[in-house]
């Protein structure tokens, strides 16, 4: 039975406070008997929960009262059993590494997507405006081996701080395509659709959710494989049911 309620999501937002607000959250979440992983930076939030489905969405709801977090929406699924191992709450440098700290979504985001828009252009080939769309991955190698969209322009990176100098040497082939930037979640993608706008690539979005909100929109068509994720499920299904489970 399918009754472990796994949440993922992020936020850039500032924040002053990161020590106090590392304290106060893990204290709920060892209240609340959850495991998982919890990142915070000056420049935001990211985390990734799992327990019983009240106790999940009482800790949200708490999270939610914060003005900061307040329009938070985390994604969904469920397990049988729990994916994590221990409860972690940890302040970074950044809650994703890039290593270039001009980068701020939380100064303002680069022009995002949404699923049904995305596989309305895949379906038709072009964007609404009849250019060439091209989906771009900017997650691990290890990662888009598991699956990605079908066509997606992979530059196999080993880790994210390696996108800008990859934007560099392919910059060349996103001239004139309009860019879909995709992540697991949205994080990394929002990073990377910013950087590349800046970088001068005007029709750059990124996909709103990332995968795993694609897959609850659509079904994970023009997805082949499945989503890596960073827990003992390994991977999951369009359907977002567990692929795979880690041992050992």
């Amino acid at each position: 039975m399918n009754d472990i309620l796994n949440i993922s999501t992020y936020k850039f937002v500032p924040l002053a406070d990161t020590l106090a607000l590392r304290d106060t959250l893990a204290a709920r979440a060892v209240a609340l008997d959850l495991k998982g992983t919890i990142l915070l930076a000056e420049e935001g939030i990211n985390l990734f929960l799992a327990g019983p489905a009240s106790d999940v969405r009482a800790f949200v709801a708490q999270l939610q009262a914060d003005a900061r977090f307040a329009d938070i929406v985390p994604k969904e699924s469920w397990s049988a059993t729990q994916p994590f191992r221990k409860m972690r709450v940890k302040v970074k440098g950044e809650i994703i590494r890039m290593n270039h700290p001009a980068i701020q979504p939380a100064q303002g985001r680069a022009p995002a997507v949404d699923a049904h828009t995305v596989k309305r252009w895949l379906d038709q080939g072009h964007d609404d405006l009849g250019r060439p769309v091209v989906t771009l991955d900017t997650r691990n190698t290890y990662e888009v081996d598991e699956g990605t969209f079908a066509g997606a322009m992979d530059w196999r990176l080993n880790k994210f701080t390696e996108f800008p100098d990859a934007l560099q040497a392919h910059k060349a082939e996103l001239v004139d395509k309009t860019v879909i930037s995709f992540c697991t979640g949205g994080i990394r993608c929002e990073k990377a659709a910013i950087y590349m706008r800046e970088a001068g690539l005007p029709h750059v979005y990124q996909l709103e959710g990332g995968i795993l909100k694609y897959f609850e929109a659509t079904g994970g068509a023009h997805y082949e494989g499945g989503c890596f994720v960073f827990d003992e499920r390994r991977a999951l299904a369009a359907d977002l049911s567990t692929l795979g489970i880690v041992s050992g």
